[in-house]
């Protein structure tokens, strides 16, 4: 069996202590690189309104395609309808949308579940094809003109410290997943995507 020479037993300490250290000022190191500054502010913002614009021409012609008698439709007991589903993106972009930027919420909506719950309710063609555009509008127009100021650094955004860097991604994450939910409630109802090939 090999023997570890004195120097190396003694040096451990001194290694371990290193990495320790290493481990708990990284992390904060690497963490204070991802706080936007002006620059990178705008592109995010600018970045984030480009993949709204595009999900939302996508929620637009997939809510214009399905037909009215469909948005009623939904996959098991307990789970939003088509209608639904589509007035839960409206919501987010009266609310989560511009709040990851640190803008006010829309009115449009109550603050409460039950708010949430009227609203998604009102899930007819008319009214899905009404919110998305106004909700889309309502966000572009709220990020748009906030200050670049307010936009960089760090700031209370959903109860912790973000960046809108976070937050942003957290938002498009979760609209290109509602986006795959409405394209399966499409197809299991015979609709084809209008920009599927």
């Amino acid at each position: 069996m090999p023997t570890v020479p004195r120097r190396a037993v003694r040096a451990l300490p001194l290694y371990l202590a290193t990495i320790t250290v290493t481990c708990m000022i990284l992390p904060r190191f690497v963490a204070a690189q991802d706080v936007p500054d002006r620059a990178a502010a705008l592109e995010v913002r600018k970045q984030f309104l480009a993949d709204i614009d595009s999900l939302n021409a996508k929620f637009m012609a997939l809510a214009e395609a399905i037909p009215a008698d469909k948005y009623a439709w939904r996959p098991g007991p307990g789970v939003r309808s088509v209608g639904e589903a589509f007035m839960h993106v409206a919501s987010e972009y009266y609310t989560y949308a511009p709040a990851a930027f640190g803008a006010t919420r829309s009115p449009v909506i109550e603050r409460s579940k039950e708010g949430f719950q009227k609203f998604e309710a009102m899930s007819s063609k008319p009214e899905v094809l009404k919110h998305l555009k106004e909700g889309f509008a309502f966000t572009k127009t709220s990020i748009s003109a906030l200050d670049p100021a307010a936009i960089t650094g760090t700031h209370k955004l959903f109860g912790g410290d973000r960046t809108i860097i976070e937050t942003s991604l957290g938002v498009v994450d979760d609209l290109h997943e509602h986006m795959g939910q409405l394209i399966a409630y499409a197809r299991a109802n015979g609709v084809k995507p209008p920009w599927s090939k």
